[in-house]
């Protein structure tokens, strides 16, 4: 029997079997192939999911063993993240319109033409975007998700949502509950964000308040979670920024209270805030 006979048949075997390691699923022909070749084979429609913990428990954060050596923030690698999107065209889609139209009042990304039609440019503009704010995939496609966050990034560029955080002179941080949205003032002026975020889910809702940092780690060890939180500034009790090492676009997930931020978010805001600045959060994460 030749080698991918073999590869084939212990393939079928695994798939029927529904082989999962550790929680994760894997692309089973990739990992039966270097099992029997030796050598790793890595499939472009490979996908890597998580199965969301069934396990409801209280929050703690305490300092971990092992510190880092608080070196400079950019110094932290990106955490990888748990994604499992497939590939799209950056064919027009029903949703063009209204992504363009919220594209259209962010600065970086206003050169998008607002006419309900897909172009070259706007491809572009709408994949950077995507890039930008770690939406899978990042194809150019006016989908879902792009037009939820382009959408909640436009709204809290307004002076409405400006107003209702209520930043004074100083550098505050700004967290909108009900966009899922956060950004830092510095004497009335946006220095970083906005950018999208994930606070608590039922049961864990994030509390609306003004607080103070009140410690920061480059990295803060949860317990009993056991998990690393890369750039840790807590603000009240177990509760604080830190970067999420999660799919933050999923709907489903939650935080136990905490402010989720993508990575170059969480560096953007360790760099920004300091020991004592203000945190407003306002408003409500809905369905909490």
């Amino acid at each position: 029997m030749s080698l991918s006979r073999v590869v084939n048949v212990l393939a079928g075997v695994a798939v029927a079997a529904g082989v999962a390691v550790g929680g994760h699923a894997f692309d089973v022909p990739a990992v039966v192939a270097a099992a029997v070749t030796g050598v790793p084979s890595v499939p472009a429609a490979a996908e890597v999911t998580v199965a969301p913990s069934s396990k409801v428990r209280s929050f703690v954060v305490v300092q971990g063993p092992n510190a880092p050596v608080k070196n400079a923030a950019t110094q932290l690698p990106a955490a990888p993240l748990v994604t499992g999107s497939p590939v799209t065209s950056c064919a027009a889609t029903v949703r063009q319109r209204a992504v363009e139209t919220a594209l259209a009042t962010v600065p970086a990304y206003s050169s998008v033409v607002v006419d309900g039609r897909q172009s070259q440019g706007d491809c572009a503009v709408i994949r950077r975007f995507q890039q930008r704010f770690g939406i899978e995939p990042a194809a150019g496609q006016a989908d879902a998700t792009t037009e939820d966050v382009a959408r909640r990034i436009s709204d809290s560029l307004t002076t409405e949502a400006q107003q209702q955080c209520d930043a004074r002179a100083g550098v505050s941080a700004c967290v909108d509950l009900t966009r899922q949205t956060a950004w830092v003032v510095r004497d009335g002026e946006i220095i970083v964000g906005p950018t999208i975020v994930r606070t608590g889910f039922r049961g864990h809702a994030t509390p609306a308040g003004t607080y103070r940092i009140n410690k920061r780690e480059l990295r803060e060890w949860s317990d009993p979670y056991e998990v690393w939180l890369p750039y840790w500034q807590r603000f009240i009790g177990g509760i604080g920024f830190h970067e999420t090492t999660t799919y933050i676009h999923d709907g489903t997930r939650g935080s136990h209270g905490c402010v989720n931020l993508l990575h170059s978010d969480a560096v953007a805001m360790w760099d920004a805030l300091q020991s004592g600045a203000v945190v407003h959060t306002f408003g409500r994460r809905p369905g909490t």
